[in-house]
């Protein structure tokens, strides 16, 4: 198991950042991609056409998420800790996911810098 953390810097504030990883209709705008949200804790969601699909362990708007990631049996929870901070250039997304499978390890770091964050800084960016 391995343990990934990067920053990004978003040029959007917090709040809209927030939003456009908890709300269905917003995360679908900047991702392109059908998602099933259920931002309350314990709520299931699904992105990317099932490609992502976990639990919310904890939300606190607009400055944390935290969400559990599954990878089939794998007996350690798959942890993600979203922390969203003020920025000068709007919002820097700290980003914490630990206990991904070595075999998942590199796809995905892939996923997070150039779909995940990569789609979520671009669109931002227009």
């Amino acid at each position: 198991m391995k343990d990934f953390k990067k920053y990004y810097i978003i040029a959007a504030p917090p709040d809209q950042v927030y939003l456009a990883l908890t709300n269905e209709a917003t995360f679908q705008l900047w991702s392109g991609e059908q998602a099933d949200i259920q931002a309350v804790p314990g709520g299931d969601f699904s992105l990317w056409d099932g490609s992502i699909v976990g639990k919310f362990i904890e939300l606190e708007a607009p400055g944390k998420i935290v969400q559990q990631w599954y990878f089939g049996e794998q007996p350690e929870e798959s942890i993600v800790t979203i922390k969203l901070h003020p920025h000068a250039q709007g919002t820097s997304a700290e980003l914490r996911h630990t206990n991904i499978p070595d075999s998942d390890y590199q796809d995905i770091i892939d996923g997070w810098n150039d779909v995940y964050f990569g789609s979520l800084i671009e669109f931002y960016e227009d």
